[in-house]
């Protein structure tokens, strides 16, 4: 994966001073609810510059990539978690890909996004309309996927997926996800935080948290003043006795690079080998949709790969 650079200095300097990414999981009220927190400033930041994205592109796809450090908690080992939105509102699609580890990639259907009129409010459920929301796990030494599906019914990433996790896997469940812009449009704080109920939960418990988690200061904006989300978790939920169980990596990352994009040049038919060759154009750019890194190839490059 290619990064590109942030070139806002004043974004530069604010990210360089905040706590690294990563994600905390912790367990509430005596081990009975599961509590995840992510903090995803410099994912976010770095997410938009790759994919060369708007403040409207920015927050939906953003909510998707803090989605994928999120679900990447349900996993483990080498498995990986795929979110899948096909909707019939002008963003047409979202997919996310993050792995156990803590590494998401994803891009946008639609880039820009088409609206008529200036944004009035963060409410994106205009922009999604009536769709699916697909996960799909991977599990290592499973050779079947597992597969769940709902309709939307919010057009919001974070209460879809907490209705996908009540519907699919009968787990209640609370989601939010909160990115934070300063006036000028920079994401200064990106967070998500996830509740799950665990088995023999009271449901009373996770119902006062949902109560808590309605009314609860922004996350965004809390990481955006260099404060942490352990900090939150515990600030937040310190009724719940939250007890901190580890701390886990998250980032921005894709498995793409030149040598894979070079690959595939290679195994192309005759055909189309000789229809680059021949047209050109030169030099020819290969891009990864999900990461928004680009592989130039020159001519010279190309006449070793393609004869």
């Amino acid at each position: 994966m290619i990064r590109k650079p942030i070139e806002d200095e004043v974004l530069r300097s604010h990210i360089d001073s905040l706590p690294e990414d990563g994600r905390d999981v912790f367990l509430l009220h005596d081990g009975t609810i599961r509590a995840v927190v992510v903090q995803g400033t410099e994912v976010v930041n770095q997410m938009r510059a790759n994919h060369n994205l708007g403040i409207l592109e920015t927050l939906v796809l953003g909510h998707g990539y803090l989605a994928g450090g999120l679900l990447a908690s349900v996993v483990k080992g080498d498995d990986r978690v795929q979110l899948t939105i096909e909707c019939g509102g002008p963003i047409k699609g979202v997919y996310i890909e993050a792995w156990a580890i803590g590494a998401v990639r994803g891009y946008l259907k639609e880039v820009p996004i088409p609206i008529d009129k200036p944004l009035e409010s963060f409410d994106l459920s205009p922009f999604f309309g009536p769709g699916f929301m697909t996960i799909t796990k991977l599990l290592e030494g499973k050779k079947t996927p597992f597969t769940g599906q709902i309709m939307l019914k919010h057009g919001s990433i974070a209460k879809d997926l907490a209705e996908y996790f009540l519907i699919s896997e009968q787990t209640p469940s609370v989601v939010s996800l909160s990115i934070q812009f300063d006036r000028e449009g920079r994401v200064v704080g990106a967070g998500g935080l996830f509740l799950q109920k665990l088995p023999g939960a009271d449901d009373a418990h996770l119902e006062e948290l949902e109560m808590v988690a309605a009314n609860m200061p922004s996350l965004g904006k809390h990481l955006s003043e260099g404060k942490t989300g352990r900090e939150f978790v515990e600030t937040v939920f310190e009724k719940s006795n939250p007890q901190h169980l580890e701390s886990l990596p998250y980032g921005f990352s894709c498995p793409c690079d030149r040598k894979r994009f070079s690959d595939y040049l290679g195994s192309l038919p005759k055909d189309e080998k000789q229809a680059i060759l021949a047209e050109g154009p030169f030099p020819l750019e290969l891009h990864c949709f999900n990461c928004g890194s680009v592989y130039p190839f020159e001519k010279d490059e190309l006449d070793t790969l393609l004869q």
